[in-house]
């Protein structure tokens, strides 16, 4: 099981996000694509997983309401999987959410990555709802978890 330290990063650490992004998503994205998605969004939080200095995973999110947080795009480099990192990131996303009083946390994962359907359904998230994302012609699982219970 891995230690990696997580760290709550700016927007500097962006172009180290969208790099770890582009070793684990397709099609890329590029800085930009991510600085537009953050324009008008409130409470965005951005956390690096870190191996002896080395970015290994990410988190980015931000509020979708007043009481429910957003998880866009969370991910770990595919050589670091199965090593505990991705819990200890969703460790920290909770708790940052919770001090920031939010009452659950969403969000949305492609029906063909299981790891992430397992981990999800591991750590106490519900199925709330399915949407077809015609961009990638897939369907999105909903997730959400209660956080005060």
């Amino acid at each position: 099981m891995a230690d990696a330290i997580i760290d709550l990063v700016g927007p500097d650490e962006l172009p180290a996000i969208c790099s770890l992004y582009n070793q684990i998503f397709r099609p890329a994205r590029d800085v930009e694509s991510f600085r537009r998605r953050f324009r008008g969004r409130y409470n965005v939080l951005m956390l690096v997983a870190r191996l002896d200095d080395k970015p290994v995973g990410f988190f980015i999110g931000f509020e979708l309401k007043p009481t429910v947080f957003f998880g866009w795009f969370y991910g770990v480099a595919p050589e670091y999987r199965r090593q505990g990192i991705a819990s200890q990131l969703m460790d920290a996303v909770h708790s940052w959410a919770k001090q920031n009083e939010y009452e659950s946390i969403r969000f949305e994962c492609h029906n063909k990555h299981r790891p992430m359907l397992h981990l999800a359904i591991e750590l106490g998230y519900d199925i709330v709802g399915m949407r077809w994302e015609p961009d990638r012609g897939d369907n999105l699982v909903i997730f959400e978890k209660v956080l005060h219970e």
